[in-house]
């Protein structure tokens, strides 16, 4: 399994046995008969075909604008899939108000495995799309809703295709999918307005908010923009803030597998991001998986970033 999304999914899965035992993938130790015992931690499968599809099927229905027949579309196919492999599902609409002062109708929506196990992973993505494409080098497209192949859609393929892992070989601790709605209803570029809480709508209300009443978890994962090719995914600012213990635990996971050639052992930008609520309203240490370049033109991100061309072109099976 050489594909970057074959990678994201044998982290995880190795953070989770770290964090479920205490330990490595392999322990040793010593038994009755003083001879050494090993115990393996079997790792799920991944199918890149299946993570793609989920990726495509989300782009099919077209831009998961709030307010679209796309977007509820959407909505009810991703509703479908999480009570397809997941012990307990929820739904939370909710109202936010935009930057333009309009109230918009959101959707975020929760999987959770062994809902009643203490011991939880929280691991997150955002499934809503951009409503303009405001980076687009094409003016007369600026306005254009856009695919949101790899920003947003990419994030929940993998998550959604860690579901049905997890479905098929239930993991030792409960876990948490949350998808966020309303993450990237933030203000044009060119109106030049930067305020934090104009953006990840969704996390904020669910951070405020959460599924469970009183809800925690050990710690956090958001996936964003993960499904370009050649990505790099660097340390990233408010993560290594909030969460430094957890950005080195995946890291050097990723790294014990041979795959720092993708998560490099460098420090990227600050991104604002649905992590950054999760930390500050829910309190729970939340790191962000996110495709960084630093010698970029856009903003630190894939060329296509806020563009009509983040389609399923740019994504690597």
């Amino acid at each position: 399994m050489s594909n970057i999304l074959s990678k994201l999914i044998i982290v995880f899965a190795l953070v989770f046995s770290a964090f479920s035992c205490g330990q490595p993938m392999q322990k040793t130790n010593n038994n009755t008969s003083g001879k050494k015992e090993t115990k393996l931690v079997s790792i799920p499968g991944f199918n890149a075909d299946s993570a793609y599809y989920y990726v495509e099927k989300q782009v099919s229905f077209g831009p998961r604008v709030a307010g679209t027949e796309a977007h509820q579309k959407c909505a009810q196919y991703l509703e479908e899939k999480l009570e397809e492999f997941c012990d307990t599902v929820f739904v939370q609409n909710f109202k936010a108000r935009t930057y333009d002062n309009v109230t918009r109708n959101g959707i975020n929506l929760i999987g959770s495995f062994k809902p009643a196990e203490k011991n939880r992973v929280l691991l997150m993505a955002h499934w809503d799309s951009r409503p303009f494409a405001d980076h687009d080098a094409d003016i007369s497209k600026r306005n254009t809703p856009i695919d949101g192949a790899n920003d947003g859609a990419s994030g929940v393929g993998v998550l959604l295709e860690a579901a049905r892992q997890f479905h098929k070989q239930n993991p030792e601790v409960g876990v948490d999918i949350v998808f966020f709605d309303l993450e990237d209803w933030g203000p044009p570029t060119d109106l030049n307005i930067y305020e934090e809480e104009y953006w990840g709508l969704g996390s904020q209300h669910w951070a405020k908010n959460p599924h469970v009443y009183g809800y925690d978890a050990t710690f956090g994962i958001l996936l964003d923009m993960v499904g370009a090719y050649n990505p790099t995914f660097l340390k990233e600012y408010f993560s290594k803030y909030y969460a430094r213990y957890y950005v080195d635990m995946v890291w050097d996971r990723a790294k014990m597998l041979g795959y720092d050639d993708v998560f490099i052992n460098l420090d990227g930008g600050a991104v604002n991001d649905d992590h950054i609520f999760v930390n500050k309203y829910a309190k729970i240490p939340s790191i962000d998986i996110i495709d960084l370049d630093a010698g970029s033109e856009n903003g630190s991100f894939f060329e296509q970033w806020h563009t009509t061309g983040d389609n399923m072109e740019q994504i690597d099976k």
